[in-house]
């Protein structure tokens, strides 16, 4: 555990301000998802997301009361974004999936913190951090960090048919490592859901998760088994062939043939 990074979190003037201003309500309020998997990883964050037990009015009230910024597009889904020390915060209450399909899914609200977690892709993207620096990690997200591992939460198949966008998520993971290490059962299961994909998802969501596969440390992990021999993943052959295939310009002149870059 990186406990410097964890405390240079925590006393990040932000985070500092959101635990101060929700502390003396009833509930709880965790950071989760990539501002604590990149602080255990030693890594800029992007991001900050927290997950909460109180009520989204709770929260908006004291907001209000304080004259906080916030925007709340999104409430419906249970979540809300705050500005602190120009800042931006999303903050979304505990959520459990009842019904999904494809993109779409019904939801309940609950407070057990657990099943928040199982709605989550990957265990490292399911660690819970406090405003005390105690870590809940409930499907081992810190092991699989240690051992340079992008895991799905229980059943693969399950997940990505509830999101089919998560095969590109899972390669965009894979460039947080140098040498990451691969589950020889995913290799066919997201060979045969990457083809599935394209019935679900636009073109243009797809070029926007490709886009970010640039961004990573390690991005050619994301495109290449293999640099030295230039070896692609199914997934880039086959959005390579979908996008020549629908006449989809934009994502093979803004977003495809950047690759090339990454190899010369």
């Amino acid at each position: 555990m990186n406990t410097f990074s964890i405390d240079n979190l925590l006393n990040r003037r932000s985070v500092k301000s959101l635990f101060s201003l929700f502390d003396d309500k009833k509930g709880e309020i965790r950071l989760v998802g990539g501002c604590v998997r990149d602080t255990l990883l030693n890594r800029d964050i992007k991001d900050i997301d927290a997950g909460t037990t109180i009520e989204l009015s709770e929260l908006i009230k004291i907001l209000k009361k304080k004259n906080l910024k916030y925007e709340d597009y999104a409430y419906r889904y249970g979540s809300i974004i705050v500005y602190l020390n120009d800042e931006k915060i999303q903050i979304t209450k505990l959520r459990e999936d009842i019904k999904q399909m494809g993109r779409h899914t019904d939801i309940v609200f609950t407070n057990n913190w657990k099943k928040d977690a199982l709605r989550r892709d990957f265990t490292f993207n399911a660690i819970y951090l406090s405003f005390d620096g105690k870590i809940f990690d409930y499907f081992n997200g810190q092991n699989d960090l240690l051992r340079k591992k992008v895991k799905f939460i229980g059943d693969t198949e399950a997940r990505l048919k509830e999101d089919y966008l998560r095969i590109y998520r899972y390669y965009r993971f894979l460039g947080l490592f140098d040498f990451p290490k691969l589950e020889n059962e995913y290799e066919n299961i997201l060979k045969k859901y990457s083809l599935e994909s394209f019935i679900y998802l636009s073109n243009d969501i797809i070029r926007q998760e490709v886009l970010k596969m640039f961004k990573m440390p390690f991005a050619v992990n994301c495109f290449f088994k293999n640099i030295v021999k230039k070896d692609k993943r199914n997934w880039l052959k086959n959005t390579h062939n979908h996008f020549i295939k629908t006449k989809y310009d934009l994502g093979l002149k803004k977003c495809l043939n950047k690759i090339e870059v990454l190899i010369n």
